[in-house]
């Protein structure tokens, strides 16, 4: 039966995948809308500052399913799709995990990216039942994973699963299928009398660009790299209206905390064009931010965000204080009536920021990708190594911006600030020493090849 008033809440995580800062109306795009997604975000929190822990696929997914920095979740860099390719750690628990412990069904609909062999997989991570695919990307009609896997000696393979046994939908457009099943899912759930967590994570809009012609013919004016961009993420956000009108239909809504986020910034990727073209591609767009997917400057890694709980969350807010995808396990978990200090966490409670007007729990934020490290502590950003392109020599060395009078990192103020860039660099290396002497000792010798 559905959950009355008052009770424990149900969670909805709807994740997006390449989908850049500036790829809703609401955060700025002017050259379509994205009406559901605003309405989410009238409704309870908008954050202009909220961070993923990576500018990666698996790394920030495993960041927001822990609770953890990548390197001590044990996933630091985009994660093989062969069936014999291990991923996230077995012991290292998830939110679905906690969330599972303290009652709750735990529901997986769409890309799960952090491992394919068994032990790697949905249900040994918390989750009772699933549906999507396991690899990076898949065709979004035909559901097979082509990506680089004939140059890994594998040949391309069908990539789409419910409860651990292969399903086969050929043909239907898979934004629209995962909104089907999570539906389906919430009508499911609402007849049970225990609250649900569900995490929704689309692919879109990663590559290969694919959309049905109703929402290409939405946008008959756009160029046709953005055109193909709006209409990906159109069909996402019907999607996200379909899943907020089952809650309300199901009498819920009100006690579902929904999130929404992406995991990294826009792809440049030359495979997004789909013709052959060499040249970066330029379809989405991280709005005023420098950099995209690969960079640790903001434009990889602030992110779009929602949060909304109308029994809890005040409606119509822009919140500016720094926040991180490991920080929805603690929050969420907290409001569940658990106990985030029996885990090893990373992450910290975000809802006295969200539901009560508090600064954010953060003194420091860190990230590290390659190369490149980057530390935030208050509106100060110091990134080492920073990249713009992947593969690309370092853009600077060294790079301080002050975010609160240049978000876009377009002027460097370490000459200006010298004893500042020294205090967190100093910050930054240790983080970044712990985070390699971990994954030397404890993640790299029961690593298996991929």
């Amino acid at each position: 039966m559905a959950q009355q008033r008052g009770g424990r809440p149900n969670f909805i995580i709807f994740l997006t995948d390449d989908q850049g800062y500036g790829d809703l109306s609401c955060m700025g795009a002017t050259d379509f809308r994205t009406p559901h997604l605003d309405g989410l975000a009238a409704s309870g929190a908008r954050f202009t500052q909220w961070y993923s822990n990576s500018p990666v696929c698996s790394p920030s997914r495993a960041s927001l399913l822990t609770g953890r920095y990548p390197g001590n979740a044990g996933v630091r860099a985009i994660l093989a799709g062969h069936r014999t390719a291990s991923g996230l750690p077995s012991d290292v628990p998830t939110l679905a995990t906690a969330l599972r412990a303290e009652g709750y069904r735990t529901s997986m609909c769409g890309k799960w990216h952090l491992g394919v062999a068994p032990g790697s997989r949905p249900e040994d991570h918390g989750f009772d039942d699933w549906f999507g695919f396991l690899a990076g990307c898949v065709d979004y009609y035909s559901h097979i994973f082509y990506w680089g896997m004939s140059r890994a000696g594998h040949d391309p393979l069908h990539d789409l699963w419910s409860n651990g046994q292969e399903v086969y939908h050929n043909g239907e457009y898979l934004t629209d299928l995962l909104a089907a099943k999570a539906v389906d899912t919430i009508r499911q759930a609402a007849r049970e009398d225990r609250p649900f967590f569900l995490y929704l994570p689309f692919n879109a809009p990663h590559y290969p660009m694919h959309a049905p012609q109703r929402y290409l013919d939405r946008f008959p004016d756009l160029a046709p790299d953005r055109r193909i961009m709006a209409a990906m993420i159109s069909a996402v956000d019907d999607a996200v209206g379909a899943v907020l009108a089952e809650l309300e239909r199901q009498n819920i809504r009100d006690n579902t905390c929904v999130f929404f986020t992406s995991d990294n910034g826009p792809s440049r990727e030359t495979r997004n064009w789909l013709d052959g073209r060499r040249d970066p591609y330029y379809g989405g767009t991280a709005g005023a931010l420098k950099g995209h997917k690969f960079s640790l400057y903001e434009g990889g890694i602030r992110m779009p965000a929602i949060m909304s709980w109308p029994e809890r969350i005040p409606a119509g807010q822009v919140i500016a204080e720094p926040g991180a995808a490991m920080d929805i396990f603690p929050t969420f978990l907290t409001a569940a009536g658990g106990n985030p200090d029996a885990y090893n966490l990373d992450g910290l409670d975000v809802l006295p920021m969200v539901a009560g007007g508090a600064a954010s729990p953060h003194a420091d934020l860190y990230w590290e990708m390659n190369r490149q490290t980057a530390i935030r502590r208050g509106n100060w950003k110091l990134v080492l190594g920073g990249q713009l392109v992947e593969g690309a020599p370092p853009e600077d060395d060294v790079h301080l911006a002050d975010l609160a009078a240049d978000m876009g990192e377009r002027h460097n103020l370490r000459e200006q600030q010298p004893v500042l860039v020294q205090e967190l660099r100093t910050a930054a290396e240790a983080w970044r020493a712990g985070i390699e002497a971990r994954w030397e000792q404890e993640w790299l010798p029961r690593s298996s090849p991929v």
